[in-house]
């Protein structure tokens, strides 16, 4: 036992260095252009580098400013969870079949965006439409940096364009619902047997992506919250973990969301951290525009963010979360 908790320790610790370790290079860097700048000034007082010196200076103080902002970013407090991998859960809204159609569309578009990052995108659980659209899905995104990246993502997500399903050609608009949880580790979420029902089941349902005729498929209710959980793989063992992992998962966003509702009752409007109904971004297939209505970005790139270039928005929101953040320290 002392032997896991040595190890666990010196993992805790080489996980803080490594964060750290950029934060003292942000700083080693601005003390060494205060130094630069001081020295330069200095030679103001000497003749014959006085001319070199007046060509330096302004350079180099340009440069003193963006790394004092560097200092403020890399300074700013961290989430905790930004570091994790993260459950991604998206489910079709208003719209019918178009809207499952979106859903799949979406699905496809963070697979996508995962690949370009190098990140593990592994489908926890899924329903189909008989259309191809997906009824729900629930997946799971591991690499460096997922939630920080990710977590910009949950909200409404509305699209407007003519349905394959439309034969008059006219314009709908559909939306379909992103929820993106930092996935939690057994230490965070402790679960009372006593307080779950466990089910098997047989996987079925039309258009379903898993059918099979044993009864593998597992339910876990979670009786305090009524939080249901379903896992439809081939290997009930691995369902009775996977659908432990999502409940522990939206536990552990449950009480994230508490914790953050009484820190501030102005939270709500941070990004990143906002109302889950609330809509966040439009995709208007017609003109090729995205819009993330939150920072009121517009893009006229729609085709390379549905193939999962999605960075020009997420850096963006970043920056706003990290200005929002700034204002708050008043700096």
């Amino acid at each position: 036992m002392s032997g896991d908790i040595a190890g666990a320790d010196i993992a805790a610790l080489a996980k803080e260095y490594s964060d750290l370790t950029p934060v003292v290079g942000t700083l080693r860097a601005y003390q060494d252009l205060v130094q630069q700048i001081d020295d330069t000034e200095y030679l103001l007082k000497d003749p014959e580098m006085r001319r070199m010196a007046e060509e330096e200076l302004p350079g180099l103080r340009d440069q003193l400013a963006v790394s004092e902002k560097a200092v403020q970013l890399a300074l700013l407090p961290k989430d905790a969870a930004d570091a994790r991998p993260a459950l991604l859960e998206i489910r079709p809204g208003t719209g019918g079949d178009e809207a499952s159609l979106f859903a799949a569309d979406l699905l496809r578009m963070y697979q996508r965006y995962s690949e370009n990052q190098g990140w593990k995108f592994e489908i926890l659980d899924q329903s189909d439409t008989e259309l191809g659209g997906i009824k729900e899905v629930t997946a799971r995104i591991a690499g460096d940096g997922v939630f920080a990246r990710m977590k910009y993502e949950s909200g409404v997500h509305r699209v407007q364009r003519v349905p394959e399903t439309e034969s008059g050609g006219r314009i709908h608009t559909s939306a379909a619902t992103v929820a993106v949880l930092p996935e939690a580790e057994e230490v965070d979420v402790q679960i009372a047997s006593t307080d779950i029902r466990i089910d098997t089941m047989r996987a079925s349902g039309a258009g379903g992506q898993h059918v099979n005729t044993t009864d593998s498929a597992v339910r876990i209710t979670h009786i305090p919250t009524g939080i249901i959980v379903v896992s439809a793989e081939k290997s009930q063992h691995r369902n009775r973990e996977i659908a432990m992992n999502v409940l522990r998962t939206r536990l552990f966003d449950l009480e994230r969301q508490r914790v953050d509702g009484e820190r501030s009752a102005d939270r709500k409007a941070q990004i990143g951290t906002g109302d889950r109904s609330e809509r966040i971004r439009t995709y208007n297939f017609p003109q090729g525009r995205l819009t993330d209505h939150r920072i009121n970005l517009t893009l006229y790139a729609l085709g390379q963010v549905m193939q999962g270039d999605l960075d020009a928005i997420i850096d963006a929101l970043q920056s706003d979360a990290q200005a929002q953040l700034l204002a708050e320290m008043g700096a």
